[in-house]
């Protein structure tokens, strides 16, 4: 969108256009100009998806250090209200994101899935920090990653990641629901076929296409 400086006399015509318009005495090649310039078509599931992809509704839900972050980007330094985001809803039969902020242990992920299942479809989920993606530096048997139990849209690296990771995050989700959503790296490189594969040996009925299918936290490339 362009934003210029017009003057006086390019507003007053305006605005004998919008008159001559409402009068339906406006004709021709002004007609032909005004709808160029002042009327916009779309698609109802554009339409749709551009009011929800700014009006996601994030649940309030934390889990451990990285929630310190999640919480200050409704502050004045990130205001993540700017793209609707703000309004944190404490059900979640009000909510329809769930940010995962922290680290989740094997006997919390039954209880982030039932809450996940009691939100608002369409949902989403964005998995913030190394703990929660991938155990991080707790990579031992008490933690789950949040791929085990939840489908994850959107993945936040760091530990903790700052909050501005975090809004960087949430306009990967809006583009991702107003249907924008941009190339991964493999396809930005030109890197497809690069995945690390399990090979099968004899005997063994696990695939050998599937990229490390018997290897848990194996499939390191995506």
């Amino acid at each position: 969108m362009e934003v210029r400086r017009e003057s006086a006399a390019e507003f007053r015509s305006r605005q004998l256009m919008a008159r001559d318009m409402l009068r339906g005495t406006l004709e021709g090649d002004d007609l032909e100009r005004y709808v160029q310039d002042a009327v916009m078509t779309t698609t109802l599931d554009r339409a749709v998806s551009w009011a929800q992809g700014n009006s996601i509704y994030p649940l309030t839900f934390g889990l451990a250090c990285c929630a310190i972050e999640m919480m200050s980007i409704v502050a004045a330094r990130v205001d993540i209200a700017r793209f609707g985001f703000e309004a944190f809803r404490a059900s979640p039969r009000q909510a329809d994101l769930i940010i995962l902020s922290g680290r989740v242990s094997m006997k919390m992920a039954p209880i982030v899935r039932r809450i996940y299942d009691q939100m608002l479809e369409p949902k989403f989920a964005i998995s913030m920090g190394a703990c929660c993606s991938s155990m991080g530096v707790f990579n031992n048997y008490a933690l789950i990653p949040s791929d085990k139990f939840l489908p994850i849209d959107v993945h936040v690296p760091g530990c903790p990641p700052r909050p501005e990771a975090l809004a960087h995050g949430i306009l990967k989700l809006r583009d991702k629901v107003q249907g924008n959503e941009r190339e991964g790296w493999r396809e930005r490189y030109n890197a497809l076929g690069t995945e690390e594969i399990l090979v099968a040996e004899a005997g063994d009925d696990r695939s050998a296409a599937g990229p490390l299918a018997g290897s848990p936290g194996g499939h390191r490339g995506a």
